[in-house]
């Protein structure tokens, strides 16, 4: 016989061929997965950084109010998404009380930041698992193979290069199909990984940063009034936003 694919698959056992079929499942799987994760999360990151953009304009002189009232994209990709769900929870919160309002806000970024990662990661775990379980469903495909070429030398009582051929090929066959499909499903698995755990670094560091300038900002909006008048009868400059956020709170990556 000759080694092509078709005449492989036609002395294929019905064993060997549920497992190449099993590992062609596994190979389009993995190939769904990864093209749909890359388009989602490269999208949501665009969004995201035209989002940071926006609301980087709005917090510029520190003013929190102004940008929890701001017009902002109603999709803003995963960092838009933590963000607005903070802005929503400090506009129902009491402004006079700073402690409820700057703890609100923190459980809120803390809550919508795990569930983001969360829906970053969804399908992920199934890549791991087809570059983990590959490279085992084609050594079951070998044994299937192997088991072949000694029915094939016990049907034709030789043991002949000639009569097990047919079953080592098989078996060499599935083998080599596991390590395709695994190789990439690891590869692209890695990135998809790498590319998620810099996605949540930038979230906790816009959530930290715009914490820090709410803190600033209910500081200086609860000084009491009396204080406040002594400071400018003295002559002293009123408080003010003196806080400055980075260039830009978008994702720097």
């Amino acid at each position: 016989m000759s080694f092509t694919i078709v005449d492989l698959w036609s002395h294929m056992g019905m064993g060997a061929r549920l497992i190449t079929g099993t590992m062609l499942l596994m190979a389009a799987v993995c190939l769904v997965l990864a093209c749909e994760r890359a388009y989602v999360l490269l999208q949501s990151n665009k969004r995201s950084l035209h989002f940071a953009r926006q609301l980087s304009d709005q917090l510029r002189d520190g003013d929190v109010e102004r940008a929890a009232r701001a017009q902002l994209p109603e999709d803003g990709g995963h960092l838009g998404r933590v963000l607005s769900a903070a802005f929503r929870a400090y506009r129902s919160c009491p402004r006079e009380d700073e402690d409820l309002t700057f703890e609100s806000v923190a459980r809120v970024l803390e809550r919508h930041a795990q569930r983001e990662v969360h829906n970053m990661r969804r399908g992920v775990g199934a890549l791991a698992t087809i570059a983990s379980t590959a490279p085992f469903v084609g050594l079951l495909g070998t044994v299937l193979g192997i088991v072949s070429s000694f029915q094939m030398m016990a049907e034709s009582g030789t043991g002949g290069l000639a009569t097990v051929s047919a079953g080592i090929a098989e078996a060499l066959a599935t083998t080599a199909l596991g390590l395709v499909v695994a190789i990439p499903a690891l590869g692209i698995y890695n990135a998809l990984q790498a590319f998620i755990d810099a996605r949540a670094v930038d979230i906790a560091e816009a959530s930290n940063e715009l914490l820090e300038l709410l803190a600033r900002y209910l500081r200086n909006v609860n000084l009491p009034r009396d204080a406040d008048v002594n400071t400018r009868g003295k002559g002293a400059a009123a408080p003010t936003h003196s806080f400055r956020p980075r260039e830009s709170i978008a994702p720097q990556r």
